[in-house]
């Protein structure tokens, strides 16, 4: 089998870096001799994700425009000219046969450059309504992988197919392990809640776990508590927290299946991965949609679950005063449980890293 090079480009959040990762390691298992070089903004969290699962990745000086007024929207031009250059010097010294975006600042110069050189690229995006490089880079690739119908509004038709989202391996065999689950264990057998606002932790979730800690202990309510680098820093001393025998807190959570697999009713953000990992992982979920991002794609994403009966939601702006009762009232509801479980499972789907390689592999035949 001939050797193939790929460069996957995807990063800023968990919610870019996971899907480039699973695509990753699926062309590898469909192609053993595939030589992966993954591309990232030098400064976002990707480049210590990537290289901790074994992959090399190389830094563009890149970052976004900011909406509001910003003094280091004078230096965006500079850095996208400098980072245009760089994915030149990087194309032409990896010569690869193909390019994945997944979406974030660095998968713009990248997958540009990439396309005027007539290399074969394919952009995967999650969300229902897609970010600002993915629109742009819409009219330049070969393909689009997308997990939500009615796209054709933002990219051309005819390159789109629906794919769903990638689900990382672990999260895939995340039920199969017998093992799992033994880094998350508590001293009373109560109900046990993961709390997850994203890869970078959302701050309205962490004050009302952080203020109702008492109200977790006199429940039995146990809580696997993901904060984020930030909060957990600021919070450091905290008696609240390091007193607890029922709460784990960590700011980064890296054995998410086992995680998974403690929880018995999990509180999320609504972000696309997030969202296509939960329907796999099929437990009860409260979804609290972050306000802070565009066209407030993360409550529609929510809202299409609880259209289905699939999952409860809670407004960002009332997680203060309804987020804690909306979960005691789940805690104690064992056929709401039952009833959310079945019908979100309903909605996974497993095999979206296998459709996405396939097709990528297919523009290299090409």
């Amino acid at each position: 089998m001939k050797k193939h090079k790929v460069i996957i480009s995807g990063g800023g959040t968990g919610g870019h870096i996971f899907p480039a990762v699973a695509i990753g390691k699926e062309l590898e298992k469909k192609n053993k001799k595939i030589d992966l070089l993954f591309v990232g903004a030098s400064n976002r969290m990707e480049m210590q994700k990537i290289p901790s699962l074994g992959y090399k990745i190389i830094g563009l000086w890149i970052s976004g425009f900011q909406r509001k007024f910003s003094i280091r929207n004078f230096l965006f031009p500079i850095k996208l000219i400098l980072s245009l250059f760089h994915s030149i010097y990087i194309i032409k010294k990896f010569s690869p046969d193909l390019v994945i975006g997944t979406g974030g600042y660095a998968s713009g110069p990248i997958l540009f450059v990439a396309s005027k050189l007539n290399i074969p690229c394919l952009i995967q995006e999650q969300n229902s309504y897609p970010g600002i490089t993915n629109r742009l880079l819409g009219n330049y690739v070969d393909k689009i992988c997308v997990a939500y119908d009615n796209m054709k509004k933002y990219f051309p038709n005819e390159k789109i197919i629906i794919t769903g989202n990638p689900i990382r391996q672990n999260i895939l065999n995340f039920n199969k392990n017998s093992n799992s689950g033994n880094n998350f264990k508590f001293m009373n057998k109560g109900t046990t809640v993961l709390v997850i606002g994203g890869s970078l932790g959302a701050k309205s979730i962490n004050e009302v776990i952080e203020k109702n800690v008492k109200i977790f202990e006199e429940n039995k309510i146990n809580i696997i508590w993901q904060t984020g680098k930030t909060f957990l820093a600021s919070k450091a001393n905290s008696i609240k927290i390091k007193k607890s025998d029922n709460i784990i807190v960590l700011d980064f959570i890296k054995n998410m299946s086992d995680a998974y697999y403690s929880a018995d009713i999990i509180i999320s953000r609504a972000g696309a991965i997030a969202i296509s990992e939960l329907c796999y992982v099929a437990k009860p979920i409260i979804l609290i949609p972050s306000p802070n991002v565009s066209e407030n794609h993360q409550y529609k994403n929510a809202q299409s679950l609880v259209n289905k009966n699939a999952a409860l939601l809670v407004k960002d702006k009332e997680a203060n005063c309804k987020l804690v009762n909306v979960l005691l009232e789940l805690c104690g509801n064992k056929d709401l449980q039952k009833e959310l479980k079945k019908n979100i499972k309903n909605l996974a789907i497993s095999d979206a890293s296998e459709k996405i390689a396939s097709i990528a592999l297919n523009l290299i035949k090409k």
